[in-house]
């Protein structure tokens, strides 16, 4: 009986270590997003990772808007006008490109109702995400944060 316990005791942290590893590789999970102009937290993101590889992310919850606590896409176009932005999917079809990187996939900024090529890398060992919108050759990063 002594014996199991030790064994238990000794493989508890190879167990979270390999927990901890594997969460490190993966871009799935919760975000806050980052305001790239601003440096406060905009919303929770939720990215889900499909059995192929590709990205989508989706709005748990927006934390702060300048339009309240609900706010709609007003300036989208398309399905999406008018909707809720909580609920609403912003990023789609991002592709594995790589270690820890994905891309050629679409971003969606709600609040200007614009749409940009998207890539995203993982970053300070899975910590962090840096998630970028691209027009041509001209990019915006933002560095996402996950949500433990």
């Amino acid at each position: 009986m002594r014996t199991t316990f030790k064994t238990l005791l000794l493989a508890l942290p190879l167990l979270a270590a390999g927990f901890s590893a594997s969460a490190s590789d993966s871009a799935a999970g919760r975000w806050r997003t980052i305001d790239d102009e601003t440096g406060r937290v905009k919303s929770i993101v939720e990215i889900s990772q499909a059995a192929n590889g590709t990205l989508s992310g989706k709005v748990l919850q927006v934390l702060q808007s300048e339009h309240g606590p609900h706010p709609l896409c007003n300036k989208c176009e398309g399905a999406n006008k008018g909707k809720p932005i909580e609920g609403m999917t912003i990023l789609w079809n991002v592709r594995p490109d790589g270690a820890n990187k994905w891309a050629n996939g679409t971003i969606l900024d709600p609040a200007k109702g614009k749409t940009y090529s998207s890539k995203v890398a993982l970053v300070d060992n899975g910590r962090k995400l840096d998630v970028s919108g691209c027009i041509a050759f001209i990019c915006r990063t933002q560095t996402w944060l996950r949500d433990q």
